[in-house]
């Protein structure tokens, strides 16, 4: 999990207003979570319930067929999954991914377009068990990549419950 949650939002916005702003914004979400950096992925939209990324097509993310591994098309998707839950997440809860189920319908020869999206009433319930529909497409559209990441989203422990209190010495010898 990043850091406070308008920061993601904040640092997209921000980053916009530059030339080279949506570079600048995914080298420091990679850098912040460095995992993502080994896709190197390009977001390409940051909001609320819905991010996009690329995933570039390099010899670095492939296989032994030549196409993108697997576990590459994982990493954008999750990388997709994080910048739209840091989007989204109303202030007082935290999340963390659980598990991610995925299925592979097509071979991925080209850069691959990662998509994650929940909808706005999935934040406001009180089940901790959160599904993001995450899928890649090729850069034809072909779907290569489909399924869900679920997140456990729980309430942020107030203040005073954040630091246990330290264990009590009365009585010891």
């Amino acid at each position: 999990m990043m850091t406070a949650v308008p920061d993601v939002l904040r640092l997209w916005k921000l980053a916009g207003r530059l030339p080279a702003g949506r570079r600048v914004f995914s080298r420091a979400f990679a850098w912040r979570a460095p995992y993502f950096g080994s896709v190197r992925p390009r977001f390409t939209i940051v909001e609320p319930n819905h991010a996009e990324l690329v995933v570039p097509d390099r010899r670095r993310v492939h296989n032994h067929l030549g196409t993108v591994h697997a576990i590459a098309l994982c990493n954008g998707l999750e990388a997709a999954m994080g910048a739209l839950a840091e989007a989204t997440i109303p202030p007082h809860k935290r999340w963390i991914p659980k598990r991610m189920e995925v299925a592979y319908p097509a071979k991925a020869d080209s850069d691959i377009i990662c998509v994650a999206e929940t909808d706005p009433a999935q934040w406001r319930g009180d089940d901790p068990d959160l599904p993001v529909r995450v899928r890649g497409t090729r850069a034809d559209g072909t779907l290569v990549i489909e399924g869900v990441i679920w997140l456990w989203v729980t309430e942020r422990a107030a203040s005073s419950e954040a630091t246990p209190p330290a264990p009590s010495t009365k009585g010891a010898s």
